[in-house]
């Protein structure tokens, strides 16, 4: 639950009342997503309890970019026949990325649907609805040469990519039950199941102390096809490789899967969760604030003139 949330779970819908939470004019933010075959890995690993905080992590990290505040949220769990233990460790993941994410949980729905899924699969989709001041919306639109790139570390893999990993696995030949070749600490199915980093909150308060001119998800696409989504025409991102350091699963994954550099690139966040585009006078106090708020924070990059290059160069690459 949080301010605004006035509804009970059961009934046909949720309510929220934005001038609860305190909004004067807001305009309503809308975003959907999954979490992609990674549940193909949780299904074979019986991991189930952190799928949920991806679910949330994929909608209201889009949804914060936007600089709106994630409201509320609503999942939707599909099976062939439910499996209570394994639907409420799923539930419990989605609940503890709401709290993360600062959203309520106001409903969703559970299907049963007989041979439409295996034995024992299930599928998630999420639906999260956020708020922004109408005078406060990002649109990348104040993005101008010169800007500093900060980059916000991932936890690792994210929710992307899943199915270019399980096919690395599988001509590996690997268990998901053996030790993680890139972390023999853990097993490999718990190692890859490391949930979606939620930014929101860090985000929120960097956003309210001013400077921040774009936020870019690092999702599907990784960072040479994210970032240029909230860049104005004429404008490229530069960044330097060297600058973040890269969770040693990526680095397996190019070795194990003879996966070039500018692939990696283009499939994976590589390290870098969220990219935050502010003004070089802003810099070092958003450093701050997002460390001060538990992130790592890396200086990646700068905006310049795009000229006839691409919308995204990686210098350093390697």
């Amino acid at each position: 639950m949080r301010p605004g949330a006035d509804t009970a779970l059961g009934g046909f819908g949720g309510f929220f009342d934005p001038a609860a939470a305190g909004y004067r004019d807001p305009l309503m933010v809308a975003a959907t997503d999954g979490v992609g075959t990674k549940l193909k890995i949780a299904l074979a690993a019986d991991i189930h309890d952190t799928v949920g905080i991806d679910l949330v992590a994929m909608c209201v990290n889009d949804l914060v970019v936007q600089g709106a505040e994630p409201l509320v949220f609503l999942d939707y769990f599909a099976t062939g026949k439910l499996d209570v233990a394994t639907a409420s460790n799923v539930v419990a993941g989605i609940a503890e990325g709401c709290r993360r994410a600062g959203c309520a949980l106001i409903g969703g729905e559970t299907a049963e649907m007989p041979g439409m899924y295996g034995k024992g699969d299930y599928d998630l989709a999420g639906f999260s609805v956020g708020a922004v001041e109408r005078d406060q919306v990002l649109t990348g639109k104040e993005v101008a040469e010169g800007d500093v790139i900060l980059g916000l570390a991932s936890s690792g893999l994210h929710s992307n990519g899943f199915s270019l990993v399980r096919k690395v696995v599988e001509t590996q030949g690997l268990d998901w039950r053996a030790p993680a070749p890139f972390d023999p600490e853990k097993e490999l199915g718990g190692a890859l199941l490391e949930p979606t980093r939620i930014y929101v909150k860090s985000c929120l308060s960097a956003i309210r102390a001013g400077g921040i001119h774009a936020l870019a998800h690092i999702t599907g696409g990784g960072l040479t096809e994210n970032i240029p989504r909230v860049l104005p025409d004429g404008l490229a991102a530069v960044l330097d490789a060297s600058s973040w350091e890269e969770p040693a699963v990526f680095g397996w994954l190019a070795e194990a899967g003879g996966i070039a550099r500018h692939e990696m690139y283009r499939t994976f966040n590589c390290g870098v969760g969220m990219a935050v585009i502010v003004a070089p006078e802003s810099a070092d106090a958003l450093t701050g604030i997002f460390a001060e708020s538990g992130e790592t924070v890396f200086r990646i990059g700068r905006i310049a003139a795009r000229g006839d290059g691409p919308a995204v160069t990686i210098e350093a690459a390697g």
